[in-house]
């Protein structure tokens, strides 16, 4: 029987009472589990905000975030353990823990301290869950991610190295009922505490389903699994129960906010599924994320806001050789991915989410072409299993958006994806649409 990894974000976890109510969870089946834990919610905001004032040279500003911080633990402390014992050894550790951070107030301050600084949540949160889980009996041990979770010189993960170190500490510390580590945090390929940047503590639940390896990777938040549409603005959206790798990566790049898109792909090659839960409600059955494939099914529909619209047209350079490459060229200097491309004889749109670098790229264009450009747009995107040979879903899609003006369609680069530009005005309108011709009861 293979272990269960179950991660916990900053709202799990956000006050002692969620803490103890994550501890149910957690214990109910008895089984051994491999918990991820991320920070409690707000201390990560406290912390860049004490960075913050260090780099503006202003320890006072810093020592009195750090000191309100640890006034507000101290009452955690309170709250959440009971005995003498317990409280005592949590207490010095937290003492420990801000005396460290003060010591930041006296020296000079880089982007290398401030990574340290900011990953002191996630150990403040695991120790205190560790206390916990001891005082009331369950046998749980806490295993530094710094020990085991390292990513090399590309910032990526280095797999092996992980694997090789969390088995090793995996074997050195047999027999315990709950295993807990940090979320987000790691050390880069020079030893230096660093952090997974994409997806945080999800990327890092992952990383250890993949190298334990796990039977089952369970993400917990505040949500009940990925929904079919954007509950903020559509009315009646459901949560999916399953989707396919693939369709949960399209989901969460076109802005679907639970989860992010490189954060599965370990579990994905290690075909580990991934279980998004509400911890809220336990008990509803949330998302699974697998290598099924629904035959013939629409699953969800997502959008993703404050995207730029690029046309080029030319009559001379177009049928060209080079043209498409030079266009890119252009892109790929100023580091800005492109989103949606459509290409005709006399003309190429691109959309991208990332303006910083708009006039510089605007400007080179200009070479090859008349440029136009539209701000204030939104891909709108229908995932699914939408293989070609499925004859008539791209009508029906089409035919719900009949009313709303569309600028570019995409179909076909991915067998799990059609996505429309829109204008952002029309983003709720055209996500209704949608919801109440896909989704008819």
């Amino acid at each position: 029987m293979g272990m269960k990894v179950m991660k916990f974000g900053g709202t799990s976890v956000g006050s002692p009472d969620r803490m103890k109510n994550v501890v149910s969870l957690i214990t109910a089946s008895g089984e051994p589990t491999f918990i991820v834990l991320s920070a409690m919610s707000g201390t990560t905001n406290s912390l860049v905000e004490v960075a913050d004032y260090l780099y503006k040279k202003n320890p006072e500003g810093a020592n009195e975030v750090i000191n309100n911080l640890e006034k507000k633990y101290a009452k955690h402390v309170d709250e959440l353990l009971s005995t003498a014992t317990y409280r005592d050894k949590t207490r010095s550790f937290l003492t420990e823990e801000f005396n460290y951070l003060r010591s930041f107030t006296k020296d000079l301050f880089t982007s290398f301290e401030e990574k340290t600084i900011v990953a002191q949540g996630e150990v403040i949160s695991t120790n205190m869950l560790v206390n916990y889980l001891q005082e009331i009996g369950v046998k749980a041990v806490l295993l530094n991610a710094l020990d085991f979770m390292r990513t090399d010189k590309n910032n990526e993960p280095d797999m092996a190295f992980i694997r090789e170190n969390l088995t090793r500490l995996m074997d050195e510390n047999q027999g315990y009922q709950i295993y807990i580590t940090q979320g987000f945090i790691c050390k880069n390929a020079y030893g230096e505490t660093d952090n997974l940047l994409r997806g945080g503590s999800d990327y890092t639940a992952s990383l250890v389903g993949a190298a334990l390896p796990a039977d089952e990777i369970q993400i917990w938040t505040d949500i009940d699994g990925m929904h079919n549409n954007d509950p903020r603005v559509v009315d009646k959206t459901e949560a999916v129960r399953q989707l396919n790798f693939e369709e949960a990566a399209e989901l969460a790049y076109f802005g679907a906010k639970i989860l992010h898109p490189t954060c599965v792909q370990p579990a994905k090659y290690a075909g580990i599924p991934v279980r998004l839960k509400n911890t809220m409600d336990p008990d509803a059955e949330g998302t699974i994320i697998n290598n099924d494939v629904l035959h013939g099914k629409i699953k969800a529909i997502a959008a993703k806001e404050k995207i730029t619209a690029i046309k080029i047209k030319s009559s001379r350079m177009l049928l060209a050789t080079g043209f498409l490459r030079k266009v890119f060229e252009i892109f790929e200097s100023y580091q800005t991915p492109i989103d949606m491309i459509v290409t005709s004889e006399v003309g190429v749109s691109m959309s991208i989410d990332n303006d910083s670098h708009l006039n510089e790229i605007v400007d080179e264009l200009k070479k090859y072409g008349t440029v136009t450009v539209d701000t204030d747009m939104c891909i709108v995107c229908v995932v699914g299993d939408l293989d070609w040979n499925n004859v008539g879903f791209e009508t029906l899609v089409t035919d719900a958006m009949k009313n709303i003006p569309v600028r570019m369609i995409s179909y076909g680069g991915s067998n799990y994806n059609i996505s429309f530009l829109i204008k952002e005005e029309d983003k709720q309108r055209a996500l209704q649409s949608l919801s109440d011709t896909l989704f008819k009861a």
